[in-house]
């Protein structure tokens, strides 16, 4: 029985998970959002709303493992500078993932991880605001 196991184990072994999820955070950190597997998407959701908790507390001691277990300072930086302090009042849930439907090769089910809190990057021309439109 599997009673109260909650790892899954993606069909890896330990230490190509705990590789695969920290790069799979590192993703998050940098982009805001990313598609992958349901399964992935299940698998980081833990990790990184661990991340941002250790990020909030903002201490050397924080910073270290949070270098110890992405390997990238400056992912860890942005995590601490930039994702963190947009979630400073949220309690918990800093992840939303959205599942997607199945990929066109195998079939397997896809989803899109992101941040709650992400700030939405425009590209492109600048929208003009209604209420300097209806003062003209």
């Amino acid at each position: 029985m599997r009673h109260r196991r909650n790892t899954t184990k993606l069909k890896r072994s330990a230490s190509h998970r705990r590789s695969l999820l920290a790069n799979l955070a590192c993703s998050l950190i940098e982009h805001g959002k990313i598609k992958t597997t349901l399964g992935k998407a299940k698998a980081l959701r833990p990790v990184a709303e661990k991340l941002i908790t250790l990020a909030k507390r903002d201490d050397l001691h924080s910073r270290r493992l949070a270098i110890a277990f992405l390997h990238q300072k400056e992912t860890v930086k942005k995590l601490f500078a930039e994702v963190a302090p947009a979630s400073r009042d949220r309690q918990g849930g800093y992840c939303r993932i959205t599942k997607l439907g199945p990929r066109t090769s195998d079939a397997a089910p896809m989803a899109i991880i992101e941040w709650v809190d992400r700030t939405v990057e425009t590209t492109g021309a600048v929208a003009e605001e209604p209420a300097a439109a209806a003062a003209v």
